[in-house]
């Protein structure tokens, strides 16, 4: 966007206000001056549904050079008219298949490792080719919540990039995940409902089956009476502790000799503490497709957290609006608090004080949400609640 002082600030009024007067019938008038960042602003009520009262008046002043935003301020329906349209930039598709290409590379390499023993060398690379189901399950995952997002965008005519992986060898997973980039405001509430949720749903409809499938091909056996150095312990979220109950019929890991209360109190202690270990315990011994699974409840988990632009953060601004930026600052008072026990935490911490306080404002913030787009978006953050893992991973040291 650009500012008043460009040439369609000269615009005559008159014919802007004529425009508008198709769509809302005007109360009150204000001309932008060149230390404001409107050219027109019109207080008054809408005489077409907001949505296509929107389409209209944007298609019709395309042309000018243009852009409105519908809102409401102070009680009133509210049109302001910028200077200035987005155009989005053509991106370049090689820089994805690069680093797409990178991360395949890197998450096989991870998934050779899982339970690897040997030296890092020359044996290790001549068996990468047996992380391949890790591989292809977190892939696939990845590949379904990312092109959930951009499928959405797609459908809804928005500029939206394809997605870009991020490599990180060497890592348990391989990757720190993908993201697209949106390119320009999403119409409306509707419209950033459907991409920002699309991603978690289409990425879990992988990632369960992919979980259970793996679950199920997993061993289930008891863990060493004591701590064995690099031994690694998944954390639990209260969807994975359900699901492991509905296929093994235990509580999984079961520590040995707890009973009743005790177990239930040990439990909840360990739940979101991460100890004390349930060392000699019943537990199930996750195999690289189950370790998958895992990981996509957990990479879902962390994109459904309520703030800025993740995509939690899309779900609680179409429900409340920008009363959603005071989300921020709870949600890193409580994940430094909870830093104390996974240090984890206070890089997202930091991450999200950074990044956290910005959100995807709506140029047409009238149009409201329609009722099964609220119950996708209290859906979401209802399973942000199920999946996340207050401690999630325990490594022996």
């Amino acid at each position: 966007m650009t500012h008043p002082e460009s040439e369609n600030f000269y615009f005559e009024p008159g014919n802007l206000t004529a425009l508008v007067q198709r769509v809302m019938q005007i109360e009150e008038t204000t001309i932008g001056s060149p230390r404001q960042d409107f050219l027109m602003r019109y207080r008054g009520r809408l005489t077409l549904d907001s949505e296509r009262a929107y389409d209209q008046l944007a298609d019709a002043l395309r042309p000018l050079k243009i852009t409105p935003l519908f809102r409401v301020e102070d009680g009133r329906q509210t049109i302001i008219l910028l200077d200035g349209v987005i155009e989005p930039k053509p991106s370049n598709p090689w820089i994805n298949l690069f680093l797409f290409v990178l991360t395949v590379g890197s998450v096989l390499l991870a998934g050779a490792l899982y339970g690897y023993g040997g030296p890092l060398g020359g044996d290790l690379l001549a068996n990468l080719w047996r992380g391949w189901p890790f591989a292809l399950s977190l892939l696939a995952i990845l590949l379904a919540h990312e092109f959930g997002h951009y499928t959405a965008g797609r459908l809804h005519r928005s500029a939206v990039t394809l997605p870009y992986f991020i490599p990180f060898p060497l890592s348990v997973f391989g990757t720190l995940g993908a993201f697209i980039q949106l390119k320009e405001p999403p119409k409306n509430r509707n419209t950033l409902l459907d991409i920002g949720a699309a991603g978690p749903y289409a990425g879990l409809v992988v990632a369960i089956p992919v979980l259970i499938f793996g679950l199920l091909t997993s061993t289930v056996t008891y863990l060493p009476a004591t701590p064995i150095p690099g031994q690694s312990f998944e954390g639990n979220s209260i969807f994975y502790l359900l699901l492991k109950f509905a296929i093994f019929g235990d509580w999984l890991p079961r520590p040995e000799g707890l009973q009743g209360s005790l177990l239930f109190w040990h439990w909840l202690h360990y739940f979101f503490t991460g100890s004390p270990l349930p060392l000699g315990g019943l537990d199930v011994t996750l195999n690289q497709v189950a370790w998958a699974g895992w990981a996509g409840l957990l990479v879902t988990a962390l994109n459904l957290i309520p703030v800025g632009q993740l995509d939690g953060g899309h779900l609680l601004y179409v429900l409340i609006g920008r009363k959603a930026r005071y989300a921020m600052p709870v949600a890193v008072v409580l994940l430094v608090a909870m830093g104390f026990v996974w240090s984890g935490w206070f890089i997202w911490a930091a991450l999200i004080f950074f990044v956290g306080r910005y959100h995807a404002e709506p140029l047409d913030q009238i149009t409201p949400l329609t009722p099964l787009r609220k119950v996708a978006a209290v859906g979401g953050l209802v399973l942000f609640v199920l999946l996340f893992m207050p401690v999630p991973l325990i490594t022996v040291m």
